[in-house]
């Protein structure tokens, strides 16, 4: 039997232009940005300095990551953030999953006040000096704790994970899986677990990420800067302007008054970028399927 091709219409064909055009219009805004910060953190500090950097190297250099790498601060700061960021995430995603999937199951008692109660601290938060003064009355003040501790968790984050549990496990799962004489651990272990890495990925992209990126609970509660996260000292390059003398060694003063400064902001940018970029393509494909099986089914 042959197949019928359906012949669009000049209207449709005329639609699909507009969008594409529109699509690739939004793409290069995009690009166009990421594209400069690149190739300026590969351009020598006098081409940065003047401008001449637009979508590719002039006057190709590696001064910028040199300067950053002889920086013992940077060092400091990327250690700290790959910490926070790993010991966050697991224990984030560990206490989501803790949380989300009682909460999806219809036999747990009072799940729909507990979730009500949840969702209400979405909306009403106790704001800054509360949060501060519990975190030093708990002694987490100063201490690695407090930057993932008072976060252990994110309401929409639940919302996320128990939308896919419901849909995805269903009761009758558990109660089989009771019967042959499996614990509740063991079945969220050896059948819910497995069955939910889409919503893992999500979930841990998600909470990677807002680790990565985090300074601000870092300028509150700490104060030791060997605990400061990599962001804080590209906060203080960025928008201080802090100089800071470490990053000069071995760099001629002629470079130095070239514009290194500059050229340090766009190297320490990729820098704090390159992490992130490095996982996600491994949780691309689960991430996409667990953000499309939660909006289907939610």
């Amino acid at each position: 039997m042959k197949s019928v091709a359906i012949r669009e219409s000049a209207t449709d064909r005329l639609f699909m232009s507009i969008i594409y055009l529109f699509l690739a219009f939004i793409l290069i805004i995009i690009l166009f940005p990421l594209l400069h910060i690149l190739s300026a953190s590969f351009s020598s500090p006098s081409a940065v300095s003047s401008g001449k950097v637009w979508l590719w190297p002039v006057e190709f250099s590696w001064i910028g990551y040199q300067a950053a790498f002889q920086n013992k601060d940077i060092w400091i700061g990327f250690g700290n953030s790959l910490f926070y960021t790993m010991a966050g995430t697991v224990l984030n995603v560990s206490f989501t999953v803790m949380i989300a999937y009682p909460l999806a199951r219809r036999s747990f008692y009072g799940r729909n006040i507990i979730m009500l109660l949840l969702v209400v601290t979405m909306f009403f938060d106790g704001g800054l000096i509360p949060n501060y003064l519990l975190v030093k009355s708990l002694g987490l003040l100063d201490t690695r704790w407090a930057m993932i501790l008072p976060g252990a968790f994110a309401v929409f984050q639940v919302i996320i994970a128990r939308t896919f549990f419901q849909s995805t496990i269903p009761d009758d799962l558990a109660e089989a899986a009771q019967i042959d004489g499996c614990s509740d651990l063991a079945f969220i272990w050896r059948v819910v677990l497995p069955l939910s890495k889409p919503v893992l990925a999500v979930l841990a992209l998600m909470y990677a990420v807002g680790h990565w990126n985090t300074y601000f609970n870092a300028l509150i509660y700490l104060s030791d800067y060997t605990k400061f996260p990599l962001q804080i000292f590209l906060r203080n390059l960025l928008i201080l302007n802090a100089d800071n003398s470490d990053m000069y060694v071995n760099i001629s003063a002629q470079a130095v008054q070239q514009g290194l400064k500059d050229l340090l902001q766009y190297s320490l940018i990729v820098i704090a970028s390159v992490p992130v970029l490095v996982i996600y393509p491994f949780v691309q494909k689960h991430f996409v399927k667990g953000v499309m099986i939660g909006s289907l089914k939610g």
